[in-house]
């Protein structure tokens, strides 16, 4: 039985940079999964997540074509937790499992999960190492508005509803500062690239003895 690839779970803040780093991670080799687009592909017309979310939230979530209305969804459970709990306890483990089955197929040198709400979460005791991508909250703040065009307020709203900067760390094996510039992201994210190469070879030699 071949040996389960080496796995890492990448997570950050919003707008801390963390889809750059997963963008240069897979560009060095890594095979990318990225736990947002499962989501999509789980609650696509007729996969039976999406059936789910409408028994627990009605028709109204569906948008003309019978998709999922995604900002319909996005503004029915953000600020209401009992909402957001419902349909996270849908499409959670189903996320999970698909990013496992997913991962263990791979034959890349390793696996990078890209999980925007890790911290959140639960369930992946399973991967080798945790990766955050970490940025000031006031550098967030400043990223989030001028990215998106929202008001402070909206964007401080935002970034109350996710887990804290210091909850984020206390997961964390690595750590990227993306408080820099591209360049070094760049840098810090290749120093990283060939830890994980040594790791995942250490871990096929160890599984192999």
């Amino acid at each position: 039985m071949p040996a389960r690839p080496f796995v890492v779970a990448l997570t950050g803040g919003i707008a801390s940079g963390k889809s750059t780093v997963a963008g240069h991670l897979a560009g060095l080799g890594a095979e990318l999964v990225d736990a947002d687009i499962v989501a999509r592909e789980l609650v696509a017309p007729g996969q039976p997540a999406l059936a789910e979310i409408v028994a627990a939230f009605g028709p109204e979530v569906l948008d003309a074509e019978g998709a999922l209305d995604r900002r319909a969804m996005r503004t029915r459970v953000f600020g209401d937790p009992g909402s957001r709990h419902i349909l996270e306890a849908i499409l959670h483990p189903r996320v999970r499992a698909t990013l496992r089955d997913r991962s263990n197929a791979s034959v890349a040198p390793y696996v990078v999960l890209a999980i925007p709400l890790l911290a959140e979460g639960r369930g992946y005791d399973w991967v080798d190492r945790v990766l955050v991508v970490d940025v000031p909250r006031e550098v967030q703040h400043a990223r989030l508005v001028a990215r998106d065009g929202i008001s402070p307020d909206l964007a401080d709203a935002m970034l109350d509803a996710q887990a804290s900067r210091e909850q984020r760390l206390a997961i964390a094996d690595d750590v990227i500062d993306n408080s820099g510039t591209l360049e070094d992201l760049g840098t810090a994210t290749a120093v990283l690239h060939r830890r994980y190469l040594d790791l995942a070879r250490a871990k096929a030699a160890e599984a192999g003895r």
